[in-house]
C-alpha cells in the first residue's frame, strides 16, 4: 500500500519510543476507521485491523508491538497486540474484563497499565506484563481515564470525575495511594449546575502524563483558575506546584518533550490554535510558528522535531513535520469552494464569535452588506455539540457540501463554548439551552442586518447536543427558522435522563440542580418536547437505534408529539450507536440532509461542483 491514504481522525500517529520511524495511526479503510502501521524509513504502510465497525484506539510500545482495542457494538472490548511487521495477534491483558477503553500505557520493559470502564459504573485500573493476566490496582466509581505511568512503572495516575469534581489519584502497582490531587484543602467546587460542563471556577485539573525521562517521576497537569489556565507539576518529593507565572487566557492542553524537561502547550483560542514551548525550569515561554488555522494534534519528537496535524476551513487535515522524518500524506485533497471569514456579534452578555463560509455568489466576506440588487444566500447554522466544545477554523465535510451547494454556513461559538476562556464557558445564563438559543438568534439577526444571509431562508443543523439546540430553537423561536436537521438529539429530557448512561444522568442532575422528580419544571422548560407543537419549520430528525447517550425512546416520544400537532417532519434511523467509525452512516445522513434542505430551503445552483470526502475533519458530539 502506498502512503497516499486519508488520515481518518484528528490525531497524530503514535511513535515507537525506541524507533521514531515506526508509527501507528488510524486511517480511512473503505469508509471505516482502521489501524495502520507506517514505516517512515521505507514509506510503506500495513493495515493492521479490518473490523466491520472499525477500530479507533491504538498504540505502539517500545518493542514496536502494535496495540488496538477490539470493541463490540456497545464500545466494550479488550486490548490486543501484534508485532509491527505482522504476525499472530495476542491478547494484551488476558482475563481482563470487557469494558470501554479509557487509556493504555506500556513501559519500555513491557509493563502495561490500562483503564477500563465496566458496565457497573466503575473505572478499573489494571496492571500487568504484556500478554499476561493483569491485576486490579484501583477501582473507582464514575468516569475515569488513565493519566500516565512513569518510565519505571512504579507510579500510575488515574484521572476521575465524580460529582463534577476532577481528581487525579497517584498509586503504586500494589494499589498504595501516594497522592490525591488536588489535596483535600484545595479549592472548593463551585455551586453552579454547569460546573460539570467543564467549569470549576475554584480550580479544575487535567492530568497530562508523567515525564518520559527516567528518574523524574514528574506528573504534568493543567490547572483552571477563575480567568486563566496554568501549568502545574507534582513529584513525590516536592508535591503539587502550580506555575502561576505561566498563564493562558483560553483552554490549553500540554505534553512533555521526550528528551528534555520542556513542555509543548497547544492553546485553543477564538477558533484557532497556537503552540507554545515552555521551560518550567528556566521560566520561559515562546510561541512556535505554525500556519494560521487549527492544530488537531501536536507533539515534540526526539531531537527537537515537531509533528502536528494542521487544517483550516478550506483545507482538510494534513500531517506536517519540522524534522526529516517522513509522515503519511493524505490522498488528493478536495478543492473547498467559497470564501471563509469570521464575525463578532456584540450582545449584552459579550461578543459572540462566528465562523462564516459564503458561496461565491453570496455576500462580501468582509462583513459588509452585499451590493445593491444582490440576493443574499440562504444560510445553514451548523450548531456544535458539547456543550463544552467549540467550532474551529478546521475542515468539515458538512461545511464543504453546503457551501458547494450554494448555502452560506454559520458556525456559532455560543455561550458555554470552549476556546474563549473560563468566563465565557461559564457564562451560560439561566435555563439549560435557552441562552444558547438566544445567541444563535442574535447572530442570525446580525448576519441578516449585514445583508450576508437571506432573512427568509435560514436553517439549523446539529448533532447530539447541537441537535438538541436545533429542536429547542425551532420550538421556542419558530418564526426565525425555515428548516431544521437534528441528528441524534436530546428531545425529551425526562425520558433521556431515565434511559441514558449513569454518567450522563449525573451530569443532568448537576445541570438542572436535581432529578426530574425533584425539579420537574426545569426539565420541562428546557425540553424540546414541551415546545414540539409550536414548531412550524419542516424538520428532519435522525436517530440511532443503539444510542445510549441520546436514546431512541425519547426521540420517538418527540416524533409522536410532532405527528400529533401536525408538524411537517421526516425521520431517519441508523443501526448504530451514538458514536461510530463507519463513514457510510455519515454519508447516508449527509445525503439525506442535503436532499431535505434542497426541498425546503432552495439554494442557488453551485458555481463549482465539488465532492467532499466521506468524513468531516473532526467529530461533532455531545
Amino acid at each position: 500500500m502506498s502512503d497516499a491514504f486519508r488520515v481518518f481522525l484528528g490525531a497524530l500517529p503514535e511513535v515507537c519510543p525506541r524507533d521514531a520511524r515506526r508509527m501507528v495511526l488510524t486511517a480511512d479503510a473503505d469508509g471505516r476507521c482502521e489501524v495502520f502501521t507506517w514505516d517512515a524509513a521505507t514509506r510503506t504502510t500495513r493495515q493492521v485491523t479490518d473490523r466491520p465497525g472499525g477500530t479507533v484506539h491504538c498504540a505502539v510500545d517500545a518493542d514496536a508491538y502494535v496495540w488496538w482495542f477490539d470493541e463490540d457494538a456497545d464500545g466494550r472490548g479488550h486490548w490486543w497486540f501484534q508485532p509491527f511487521g505482522g504476525g499472530c495477534r495476542l491478547p494484551g491483558l488476558p482475563g481482563a474484563p470487557a469494558g470501554l477503553a479509557r487509556g493504555l500505557a506500556v513501559t519500555a520493559d513491557g509493563t502495561v497499565a490500562a483503564a477500563l470502564a465496566t458496565p457497573d459504573g466503575m473505572t478499573r485500573l489494571l496492571m500487568g506484563r504484556r500478554g499476561r493476566v493483569p491485576h486490579q490496582v484501583l477501582s473507582v466509581f464514575g468516569e475515569g481515564r488513565l493519566g500516565g505511568i512513569t518510565p519505571e512503572g512504579d507510579l500510575v495516575a488515574l484521572a476521575t470525575v465524580s460529582d463534577g469534581d476532577a481528581t487525579v489519584t497517584v498509586v503504586t502497582p500494589t494499589g498504595r495511594v501516594v497522592a490525591v490531587l488536588p489535596p483535600p484543602d484545595g479549592p472548593a467546587p463551585a455551586g453552579s449546575p454547569w460546573r460539570a460542563a467543564g467549569a470549576r471556577p475554584g480550580g479544575r485539573w487535567w492530568c497530562r502524563g508523567f515525564s518520559p525521562r527516567p528518574g523524574r517521576s514528574e506528573l504534568l497537569l493543567v490547572h483552571e483558575r477563575a480567568d486563566r489556565y496554568q501549568l502545574a507539576t507534582w513529584t513525590p518529593r516536592r508535591g503539587l506546584v502550580t506555575h502561576a507565572w505561566c498563564g493562558f487566557d483560553t483552554e490549553i492542553t500540554a505534553r512533555w518533550y521526550p528528551d528534555t524537561d520542556e513542555v509543548l502547550v497547544r492553546q485553543e483560542r477564538h477558533g484557532r490554535s497556537l503552540l507554545h514551548q515552555v521551560s518550567l525550569r528556566a521560566r520561559t515561554r515562546r510561541v512556535v510558528a505554525t500556519p494560521a488555522g487549527s492544530l488537531l494534534d501536536a507533539a515534540a519528537r526526539p531531537g527537537g522535531g515537531l509533528h502536528y496535524l494542521w487544517t483550516d476551513t478550506a483545507h482538510p487535515p494534513v500531517l506536517r513535520a519540522t524534522d526529516e522524518v517522513a509522515l503519511p500524506t493524505p490522498g488528493p485533497s478536495p478543492q473547498v469552494p467559497g470564501r471563509h471569514t469570521e464575525l463578532w456579534t456584540p450582545t449584552p452578555e459579550g461578543a459572540i464569535h462566528t465562523l462564516l463560509s459564503l458561496p461565491r455568489a453570496g455576500g462580501r466576506p468582509d462583513g459588509a452588506a452585499a451590493g445593491a440588487g444582490a440576493v443574499p444566500p440562504p444560510a445553514v447554522f451548523l450548531v456544535h455539540g458539547g456543550p463544552a466544545d467549540h467550532d474551529r477554523d478546521a475542515y468539515d465535510a458538512t461545511v464543504h457540501s453546503l457551501v458547494a451547494s450554494g448555502y452560506a454556513v454559520a458556525r456559532v461559538n455560543y455561550r458555554g463554548s470552549t476556546g474563549y476562556g473560563p468566563r465565557w464557558r461559564r457564562a451560560v445564563g439561566a435555563g439549560v439551552g435557552h441562552p444558547q438559543v438566544d445567541d444563535l438568534a442574535a447572530v442570525r439577526a446580525d448576519l441578516v442586518r449585514r445583508g450576508l444571509v437571506d432573512n427568509g431562508a435560514t436553517a439549523l443543523w446539529g448533532v447530539s447536543w447541537g441537535a438538541y439546540l436545533v429542536l429547542l430553537a425551532l420550538g421556542t423561536r419558530p418564526g426565525l427558522w425555515q428548516a431544521g436537521v437534528a441528528v441524534k438529539p436530546v428531545a425529551d429530557w425526562v425520558t433521556a435522563h431515565r434511559t441514558t448512561t449513569p454518567a450522563l444522568r449525573a451530569l443532568d442532575v448537576r445541570w438542572f440542580g436535581g432529578t426530574p422528580d425533584e425539579v420537574p419544571e426545569r426539565y420541562a422548560r428546557s425540553s424540546p418536547l414541551t415546545f414540539a407543537a409550536r414548531v412550524t419549520a419542516p424538520l428532519l430528525v435522525v436517530g440511532a437505534d443503539k444510542d445510549v447517550k441520546c436514546p431512541p425512546e425519547q426521540i420517538r416520544t418527540y416524533l409522536r408529539a410532532l405527528a400529533a400537532a401536525g408538524v411537517a417532519h421526516e425521520q431517519m434511523w441508523l443501526d448504530t450507536g451514538h458514536d461510530g467509525y463507519d463513514g457510510a452512516a455519515h454519508v447516508a445522513v449527509l445525503r439525506r440532509s442535503l436532499t431535505f434542505l434542497r426541498t425546503h430551503l432552495p439554494a442557488p445552483a453551485p458555481t463549482t461542483p465539488s465532492r467532499p470526502p466521506a468524513r468531516p475533519g473532526g467529530p461533532r458530539s455531545r
